[in-house]
C-alpha cells in the first residue's frame, strides 16, 4: 500500500507566485543560475541555488551557502512572501503546455515506502549529487523541490481531482516559457480521506523525476530519526514532498544524444558499421523524427538518416528492449567506443524540449553526429521499475517541469 498524507504547505503569496516559482535547481549550470537571479529578489532559485548570492569564486558547498538559503527562506516567510496554511491539506497542481494539461496531487509520501520499495525507482543516484540536497534540506529543515511521482490511473482519484478543479484556482500564472500553472486546495475532510484510502489500495508509486531529491529527503529523515530515537513515525521528517500524476496524464519526451567525434572512423565507415544492427535510409536534409519504437534519427554531415533496428538484434527483457539500451549496446559501445555514457566526455545529452534543430546546431559547432530518439513510454518505465531493474542514464525527459517554491514542506521547525 502507498501511504500519502496531507500537510500544511508553505506557499507564496498569490500575487507573487509567478515571480517566486522557479524551474528545478538542476536544470541550470552555475553561470546560468547566477544570470537568472541577477536583480531578482523573489525567484526561488535564489534559495535553491544559494551560491548565486556569493562571489563567483566561492565554494558552492561551503556551510555558509546552505545557511544563506535558510536565512533567505526564513526572511521571505517573515516578510509575508511565504505563508503557511493553517491546516493540513492536499493540493491540486495543474500544468498546461501547448494546450495539453496534466493534473497532479500534491501530498507527502512516506519515507518508509521509499525504503521498503513501495515507491519504485528506475535509476541509480550518485552520492556526491545527493550530498548537496541533503545539506540543503537539513539546514533549511524544509523540502523545497517536489519529487515527481507517477501511479496507474484510478477512477476515484480522477473524479476527486476533476471535482476539485470545478472551483476557481487559488493560484494561476503563466511562466516565461508559456506553461500555465494552476493550484487548488483540497481541504474537505471527506475528499482527503478518500484520496488517502485510494492510494492505500495501490501497490506502488513510481519516481518519474527527482531520484536525487528523493534519496536526499530519505537520508535527512534517517538522520533525524537517529537524533530522535523516540520518534513515533508521525513527525514531518518521515514524509517527503511529492506531486503524484496518473500515468495517463504524463508526457515523456525524447532524450537525444550528440557525440563529439566519430571514434577515428570516416563517415562512410560509420554508416557501414550502423548497417550491422540497423537498416539505414538516407532522409536528406530535413530533420527526421522517429515515428515509433525501434527507430532512430541519425544526423551526420548535414544529412539525416532513418535507422530501423533489425529484428535479430531486439531483446525481450524490460531493460534490454529499450531503445536507449539498444543504442548503447549495439552502437555507442562497439562503434563509437563509449563504454560508460555517465562518465565519457565524448557524449552529451539533449532534452527533447530543445527540438531537433538543437542537434543540428550542436553538430555544426562542437559535435560530429547526433541520434534522435523515440521517447521511452511510461509503461516501459513501470515495467523496468516493477522488475527492480534500472534504466540506462538519460532515458526519460519529462515536460513540463514542476516549479520549485510553489509548495514547501517544513520537516521540523
Amino acid at each position: 500500500m502507498a501511504l500519502i498524507r496531507p500537510f500544511r504547505a508553505l506557499r507564496p503569496r498569490t500575487d507573487l507566485a509567478g515571480e517566486v516559482a522557479a524551474l528545478p535547481y538542476d536544470v541550470y549550470s552555475r553561470d546560468e543560475a547566477r544570470e537568472k537571479v541577477e536583480g531578482d529578489s523573489y525567484s526561488f532559485l535564489r534559495i535553491d541555488r544559494p551560491e548565486t548570492q556569493f562571489d563567483e569564486g566561492c565554494d558552492m558547498y561551503a556551510p555558509c551557502i546552505y545557511q544563506k538559503a535558510d536565512e533567505m527562506l526564513r526572511q521571505m516567510e517573515a516578510d509575508g512572501i511565504f505563508v503557511q496554511d493553517e491546516r493540513a491539506c492536499y493540493y491540486i497542481y495543474e500544468l498546461v503546455m501547448n494546450g495539453r494539461a496534466q493534473t497532479g496531487l500534491v501530498a507527502c509520501s512516506s519515507v518508509d515506502d521509499y525504503i521498503n520499495g513501495v515507491v519504485k525507482k528506475h535509476e541509480n543516484t550518485r552520492k556526491d549529487k545527493e550530498e548537496d540536497r541533503v545539506r540543503h534540506v537539513d539546514v533549511c529543515s524544509a523540502q523545497t523541490g517536489p519529487i515527481f511521482l507517477a501511479y496507474r490511473a484510478q477512477d476515484e482519484v480522477r473524479g476527486i481531482l476533476e471535482a476539485g478543479k470545478e472551483k476557481a484556482p487559488v493560484c494561476e500564472f503563466t511562466a516565461d516559457d508559456g506553461v500555465v500553472h494552476r493550484v487548488w486546495v483540497i481541504e474537505e475532510e471527506t475528499h482527503i480521506r478518500k484520496l488517502t484510502e485510494a492510494f492505500s489500495k495501490m501497490g506502488h508509486t513510481y519516481i518519474a523525476d527527482g531520484h536525487h531529491r528523493a534519496a536526499s529527503a530519505v537520508r535527512v529523515s534517517l538522520k533525524r530519526r537517529e537524533a530522535h530515537p523516540g520518534y513515533t513515525g508521525e513527525e514531518e521528517y518521515n514524509y517527503f514532498l511529492s506531486v503524484l500524476f496518473a500515468d495517463e496524464e504524463l508526457m515523456i519526451m525524447d532524450y537525444n544524444r550528440v557525440l563529439k567525434d566519430l571514434n577515428g572512423y570516416a563517415e562512410e565507415e560509420v554508416l557501414n558499421k550502423l548497417k550491422d544492427s540497423c537498416t539505414v535510409e538516407d532522409m536528406g536534409k530535413e530533420a527526421y523524427r522517429p515515428e515509433g519504437k525501434g527507430e532512430f534519427g541519425f544526423y551526420l554531415n548535414k544529412t539525416w538518416y532513418r535507422l530501423q533496428v533489425k529484428t535479430e538484434h531486439c531483446l525481450k527483457d524490460p531493460v534490454g528492449s529499450l531503445d536507449v539500451a539498444f543504442l548503447q549496446r549495439e552502437i555507442l559501445e562497439p562503434v563509437f567506443g563509449i563504454m560508460d555514457p555517465k562518465t565519457d566526455s565524448r557524449i552529451d545529452f539533449v532534452g527533447g524540449i530543445r527540438g531537433l534543430q538543437e542537434l543540428e546546431r550542436r553538430c555544426q559547432t562542437d559535435c560530429a553526429c547526433a541520434f534522435a530518439m523515440y521517447p521511452t513510454s511510461i509503461g516501459e518505465l513501470f515495467d523496468v521499475a516493477d522488475a527492480d531493474l534500472l534504466m540506462p542514464p538519460k532515458s526519460t525527459w519529462f515536460e513540463p517541469k514542476l516549479r520549485s517554491g510553489l509548495f514547501i514542506h517544513k520537516i521540523e521547525r
